[in-house]
This record gives structure tokens, C-alpha cells and sequence, in this order.
């Protein structure tokens, strides 16, 4: 049984996505295999009108959930840092829940914490801890890169694995 599950990382700026595609044989739930399908990011520019950041954030996560076929998404729970960029976040969030809905994708939400406990076993991990555990999951030789990206397939994991 094949299961795709797209992990987001919100932001207005840089918006983080990963996919990742899990088989399992329904005889053993114990024998899942993991795989990257794909990773990457949506960007606008600072000098963008609001709104426009916002329909590009919409039109693009409409065609990469077109083009990807998640089964589920997770994503990254709203964290607060400074209140300014908290609300631009906030705002791409609302985008992102919008076009799950358009799509009836369900979905998962997870805290930082949470990431990191379930790709290190601590809460209070590193980013490049948390970094390291991706890579090692995916049998990757290397970190994805933007650590957004990164970030997304972090979330996608702890989706496979709390799910």
C-alpha cells in the first residue's frame, strides 16, 4: 500500500514543501519503506504586493498538490517569533488551509518540538540535528537544501511516524 504525504513548512517569504512516499505491505505494518519523491520551495519577494504573495502562494501549492497527489499533509504548527513575521505566517497559513479544504486533503499539525522529538528523541534538538535525521531517513547523502525544504520533510516524517 503506497501513502504520500506532503510536509509544509509556512511562510510568506519561503514557503517549504516535501513529499515523501511510504510503502507498506499490509501483511507486516512493520515493513514500510520511505521515500523522497520530491522537495523544494515557493518563494515571493519581499517588494511583492501582499496580496500578490498571497495568490502566488495559493496558485502554487494548487499545482504542486495537482502534480504531487498527496494522500495526507502535515504541517508545521504556527510558532511565534517576532509579532510581525507571526502575522505574515499566520497569513500564508490561512492560504495553505484554504486550498487543503479546496482539495479535501486531510491534515496533521505539528510543533517544533514535537518535529524534533520524533526525528532525534528530543525536544529540544538542533536544527542540524533535525537536519542529519532527515537525510538519514531518506538514505540521503546529503542535507536538502534550502533548510526549509528540509524543514517540510522533517514535518512529513513525523506525519509517517506518529500517523
Amino acid at each position: 500500500m503506497e501513502k504520500r504525504i506532503l510536509g509544509l513548512d509556512p511562510g510568506l517569504a519561503t514557503l517549504g514543501f516535501g513529499i515523501i512516499i511510504c510503502n507498506s505491505s499490509q501483511a507486516q505494518q512493520r515493513d514500510t519503506t520511505v521515500n523522497m519523491l520530491d522537495f523544494g520551495v515557493i518563494s515571493t519577494a519581499a517588494d511583492t504586493e501582499m496580496g500578490q504573495r498571497l495568490r502566488t502562494l495559493y496558485e502554487d501549492l494548487h499545482t504542486l498538490i495537482e502534480d504531487l497527489q498527496p494522500d495526507l499533509v502535515a504541517i508545521e504548527k504556527l510558532f511565534f517569533y517576532r509579532m510581525g513575521n507571526t502575522i505574515l505566517v499566520a497569513q500564508a497559513r490561512g492560504v495553505i488551509m484554504l486550498v487543503l479544504a479546496q482539495h479535501n486533503l486531510p491534515y496533521l499539525e505539528f510543533t517544533p518540538a514535537q518535529i524534533k522529538q520524533a526525528l532525534t528523541g528530543y525536544g529540544n534538538a538542533e536544527k542540524c540535528e533535525v537536519q542529519q535525521a532527515v537525510a538519514r531517513e531518506l538514505n540521503l547523502d546529503y542535507i536538502p537544501r534550502p533548510d526549509d525544504a528540509a524543514d517540510a520533510l522533517a514535518v512529513a516524517l513525523t506525519a509517517l511516524f506518529q500517523y
